[in-house]
This record gives C-alpha cells, structure tokens and sequence, in this order.
C-alpha cells in the first residue's frame, strides 16, 4: 500500500492523517454516565428530539406504508406520526398511522419515567390495516372496554379468538415486536439506560416478554405455577370444562389459548402483579412455559 493512501484529501487540498486533531472518545464515553430520564427531554434542542423519535420509528414500515421518514408525511403532506407528552414530562404517549383518517395506529408506544429512575414500557402495539376489525374495545352500546379489563363484548371476543388474535387485540399485529423493543433498546442506549421495565397487561403479553429477553422483578413463580396448573390434572386445566367459549379443554396447550381462559376469569384473582425486566442487548433466557405454542 502508498504511504500517501494513509491520509485524507481535505477540501482544501491539505493532506490530512486520520488520526491527527483532537481525540473525543473519552469525552463522548465516559465510564459511567447518568442516565437521561424522560422529562428532561424537553431542554434537548429540537433536532436531538426529532432524531430520538425516528430512532423509536423503523424506517422500512413508514416506507411500506407511504409515509416519508423525514418529514413523517404522506405524499399529501398530512403528518401521520402523533407525539403526546404528559403533562410533567414524565411520560411520552407515540402513534403512527398509515392514513389520517385511520381508526387504529399502525403502531402505539408509551414509555414513562419510574420513581427508580428507570423507563417503563406501558404499552406497545401494532396493528396491521389491512386485517378484518373486531370491536373488543368497546362493548355493545358503543362504551369503551378498556380492552375488556373494564367491561366486555363478549360476541366480538368470540369472533376475535376463532380469527386467531389475543385477548386486547383488535386487529392482526404487524409481527415486528422484536424490531420495536430494538428500537426501544438504541433509544435507551442513547439516553444511557441499561435496562427497562414492563408491566404485561395479559398472560401472552408476558410470555412475549419472556421470548424477546425479558426476566421478571415480580410474578415468575405465578406464571411457572399457571404453567403446572394448565397440565392435565391441575386446577387451571380441570377449570377448562367447557362452560364458556374460551374455556375448552384445548386451550391449556396454547399461549393464546391460556390467555382467553385467563382473560375469562379462569385463575382466583384478576391478572395483576407481573412487573419485567429486560436489560439491553441480553437475553435472560426465561421459559415460564417451556414449548408452548401460539
């Protein structure tokens, strides 16, 4: 190789070596740095801002669906990404939607400061648009359910488990949960965070959890006790007796099967007490239901 290959043409037309000027690594890395809560985001100027929100954002699904990953517009020019922040900052509510006019969001995060100083991920969906719609989410007068932790609509659950979807969904996921907690996990390597927590809001949830890295801080011996009791002879499984549509013998092999059970009343108290834990770029390698299928 020519010595001259080992420096740089500047455009002044000044030789420069690669490693001449100031080194910046110790200053840009610091050994421990403090991490960044969530309500000092607002002091960031706005272009830091900006970028953390493409960060949370994969760029292939704003292409797929039409809206330019700059500007976060359709060809329209209407803005399809929507940012709530709460009122004391702690808090950051994300949607993006593929049409102004769309009933659901392509995909939904709110991720929230904690009393420990860490960031909790309080709810993370998708839902792809082009799937057939069923109504959980509110019940036969038109209230909303809550996702059936309030009220429920019974006929439109039904519907929404023989189409194969989980207690709480109203559509088909996009299947790109991994690639959000991904990009989740860059957002809080920028903000300095090594891990983060999560409250699964139904038994699947959890086990989502547990498949993409997730240990827990609260509930383990639960699931591995729901996972013995939905074997054949246990409690949860004799309690499978046919009585309602989401209580058949069957569902105690299935994640999603497990979930309608429980979601149905199935266990002595309603599903609470599960709080996760997920540190960047690890896997804890937690199996509550060891070879359980969707």
């Amino acid at each position: 190789m020519a010595e001259s290959s080992r420096y740089v043409l500047t455009k002044t037309g000044r030789a420069v070596h690669p490693l001449e000027g100031e080194r910046i690594a110790e200053s840009l890395f610091p050994t421990a740095p403090d991490p960044i809560p969530l309500h000092l985001l607002n002091e960031l100027p706005i272009e830091m801002q900006r970028s953390l929100l493409r960060i949370m954002l994969p760029t292939e699904l704003l292409v797929r669906f039409g809206i330019n990953p700059i500007n976060m517009r359709d060809k329209e020019g209407n803005l399809l990404v929507k940012v709530v922040r709460g009122e004391d900052g702690h808090a950051y509510h994300f949607e993006v939607r593929h049409a102004p006019d769309a009933e659901d969001p392509l995909v939904e995060m709110e991720i929230a400061d904690t009393p420990f100083g860490s960031i909790e991920v309080v709810w993370v969906s998708s839902n792809d648009p082009n799937a057939p719609r069923f109504p959980v989410d509110v019940d036969e007068n038109g209230n909303p359910t809550y996702y059936g932790t309030v009220t429920r609509n019974i006929r439109a659950e039904i519907e929404a488990m023989k189409a194969g979807l989980a207690p709480g969904q109203v559509r088909r996921g996009l299947r790109m949960f991994g690639q959000m907690m991904g990009r989740m996990e860059t957002l809080l390597a920028c903000l300095n965070h090594e891990l983060y927590v999560a409250e699964p809001l139904a038994y699947h949830s959890a086990i989502i959890f547990e498949r993409h890295g997730f240990s827990y801080l609260e509930g383990e011996a639960r699931m591995r006790w729901i996972n013995e009791e939905f074997q054949p002879g246990g409690i949860l499984y004799e309690r499978l007796d046919g009585s309602t549509p989401f209580r058949k013998p069957e569902m105690a092999f299935t994640i999603r099967g497990r979930s309608w059970a429980i979601h149905d009343g199935i266990l002595d108290e309603p599903w609470q007490r599960v709080r996760m834990v997920k540190r960047i770029g690890h896997d804890a390698g937690v199996d509550t239901f060891p070879g359980g299928k969707w």
